[in-house]
């Protein structure tokens, strides 16, 4: 479960007031509606943070994980030197 709590539509409806409440004091709560998740509820300052980050495309987060990994990371090449061929491959013909 990807929230604090979970109503359906009905007990959300009954419930709308303290759901807020709960909401306002930093959690989360998911919404569903035939036993399928529809919705999550955060708070506004929840939802503020997540529209003002930024957002990375995957070569973006590609170079941050190998920044963040780069030590590991030159680890492996020991460990793929004796398995990985280092020609260029094979040639291929359209």
């Amino acid at each position: 479960m990807i929230s604090d709590k979970s109503y359906n539509m009905k007990q959300a409806a009954r419930q709308l007031q303290n759901i807020v409440s709960f909401v306002e004091q930093g959690h989360s709560v998911g919404l569903t509606r035939d036993g399928e998740p529809v919705a999550i509820l955060v708070s506004v300052t929840e939802y503020q943070s997540l529209r003002s980050a930024p957002k990375r495309n995957f070569l973006q987060a590609l170079k941050k994980f190998r920044n963040q990994y780069a030590d590991e990371l030159d680890d492996c090449q020991e460990v793929f030197a004796g398995i990985r061929q280092a020609s260029p491959g094979r040639k291929v013909s359209w």
